[in-house]
């Protein structure tokens, strides 16, 4: 018997939070996620592997698959087609319907595209990874915020990321700051689930 391919992944970014997303992903069931930051698709395969063999799912996927200051070394073209091939492995395998879209682009642009379209309150998880600029990382989080549905999820990745090369320490080159302002400003329209510290998980309550 040929053995079914598996995805293949050369970082092990993800690896920190699966412990979590083992617990909340199969408790909370999102059927329609939106993930902002793909790189090679680890994530969006775990929630394809979680998910669809119980139901159909719906999964939004922007990237620009340009890189940023911790890949500028890595070959984008080889990740990109890394997350093409990967996404394709775990839908083929999926016993239930895939739906997946692609998203190439900023993800200002894409998100509030979305919004334009009718997606307002459509997500029930919206996971944040992509820039981890402070002021993209805020302008992330309040389109997500609009996007995702009440009772829905919102996960942001990195929260004490530091960028190494950054040797003045500049607090605007981290996510932190922005999801602070957000959580603050938000502050009554969420509710947080205890988790790991480099991540923060958040229930929509209310718009």
């Amino acid at each position: 018997m040929l053995q079914k391919a598996a995805p293949e992944f050369t970082t092990d970014w993800f690896k920190m939070s699966k412990g979590v997303w083992e617990a909340l992903i199969p408790r909370r069931k999102p059927a329609r996620i939106l993930e902002i930051g793909s790189y090679e698709g680890a994530s969006a395969c775990f929630v394809v592997e979680k998910l669809a063999n119980e139901k159909p799912i719906e999964i939004h996927c922007i990237d620009t698959w340009e890189g940023s200051v911790e890949t500028r070394e890595r070959d984008m073209g080889a990740v990109e087609r890394r997350f093409d091939e990967n996404m394709k492995i775990v839908t083929e395998a999926a016993a239930q319907e895939v739906k997946l879209t692609k998203h190439k682009g900023r993800s200002d642009i894409i998100l509030a595209r979305l919004l334009a379209e009718g997606y307002a309150g459509y997500f029930d998880m919206v996971y944040v990874d992509g820039s981890h600029q402070a002021p993209d990382v805020l302008c992330d989080a309040v389109l997500g915020f609009r996007l995702c549905r009440t009772g829905g999820v919102m996960i942001f990745d990195d929260y004490l990321w530091r960028d190494p090369s950054d040797h003045a320490k500049n607090i605007m080159r981290t996510p932190k700051p922005a999801i602070d302002a957000f959580t603050n400003i938000y502050g009554s329209k969420l509710r947080f689930f205890p988790a790991v510290l480099y991540q923060v998980y958040l229930e929509k309550l209310s718009d």
